[in-house]
């Protein structure tokens, strides 16, 4: 197994425990609101969590597919999980802060302070090109990989 492969795996258990764990948390808010609901950012992070563990298992098969040389597909696939990893967080912060139902929306709260808009646009450039880039980068070594 490659180290791409590898990395790809190791961050599918942790953000599927994520997700189970901010499971439990939803659950707890829902059945002591009376509205048997949970803040946004808590269910944002549950389900974000699930959904990124699905999306680094994809990651790892396409790196045990691709052509591209190992270290090409460790630094895609790390570039990706590393800012599943980092929107998780941001999701679980905002969360446990109940500080906004939107975090793009101006202003940007983080708790009780506001962030500059270009820490945010920044950021969100930044996690476009690391996941498009990554998930492309494995996507066209795996389909090199099988088709030639």
């Amino acid at each position: 197994m490659s180290f791409a492969e590898k990395l790809c795996l190791s961050a599918a258990v942790v953000f599927f425990i994520t997700g189970l764990l901010t499971g439990i948390w939803k659950y707890r808010c829902m059945a002591s609101s009376p509205k048997a609901a949970a803040p946004r950012y808590v269910d944002i992070a549950h389900r974000s969590s699930l959904m990124y563990s699905f999306a680094a298992m994809l990651l790892g098969w396409l790196a045990r597919h691709s052509a591209f040389p190992d270290w090409l597909n460790t630094t895609a696939a790390a570039s990706a999980l590393a800012f599943f990893a980092l929107a998780i967080g941001t999701y679980i912060i905002h969360g446990a802060l109940r500080d906004t139902s939107n975090q793009l929306r101006k202003p940007y709260r983080l708790g009780a302070s506001s962030l500059p808009p270009l820490i945010i646009h920044g950021f969100m450039v930044f996690l476009i090109i690391a996941e498009v880039g990554g998930a492309g980068v494995l996507g066209a070594g795996a389909l090199i990989g099988i088709w030639q």
